[in-house]
């Protein structure tokens, strides 16, 4: 009798570890709660950036398609990495209402350099620290590169995700937005 309670005492305490670890997971990548509030998407969407021609602008010429806003910068190794993986992925979605926006913390010319190097065919944009802020804001507490945030149609961050990701888990988060 004693051998089984301790047998599901541990069992018991095994899967809250379990529960836990994956409650962790699901923080990290962003998949817990719902989406946000469509204020900060607005926010996010109507905050001041500048073009690759130098002209400020916004991105609300996005609004009411999916967004994947990426915030990088050239220097940094993992952003590098995802970024032509971005552009298959702009290239598939563009028509099922996607769109992939760069929010590069970075100096205008490194960044127009980089895009023409890597044929990047979807929108750059140089953000400034004031975009760091507002990525802070949208979760990204610790500050790092690259941070990619996933908005649907209504404005509403569905994602967050921290650091380089895989084509896979770019796919993952899309499917269920594509619907």
């Amino acid at each position: 009798m004693i051998q089984l309670r301790r047998t599901l005492l541990l069992a018991g305490v095994g899967g809250l570890a379990a529960a836990a670890g994956y409650a962790a997971h699901l923080f990290r990548i962003g998949g817990f709660g719902g989406a946000s509030s469509p204020a900060l998407g607005r926010k996010i969407l109507e905050s001041r950036v500048t073009g690759l021609d130098g002209i400020p602008t916004s991105l609300t010429a996005y609004r009411g398609r999916i967004l994947v806003v990426n915030y990088w910068a050239t220097w940094c190794a993992p952003c590098r990495e995802e970024i032509p993986m971005f552009v298959r992925l702009q290239r598939e979605y563009s028509a099922k209402n996607v769109q992939f926006v760069g929010i590069s913390i970075d100096q205008i010319d490194k960044v127009r350099e980089f895009a023409k190097e890597l044929n990047v065919d979807y929108p750059l944009v140089i953000g400034g620290m004031d975009a760091m802020d507002l990525s802070r804001e949208a979760g990204n507490k610790a500050g790092v590169l690259p941070y990619t945030l996933v908005m649907d149609p209504l404005d509403r961050i569905v994602t967050h995700l921290v650091g380089g990701i895989s084509e896979e888990r770019m796919r993952t988060t899309l499917k269920p937005l594509l619907k």
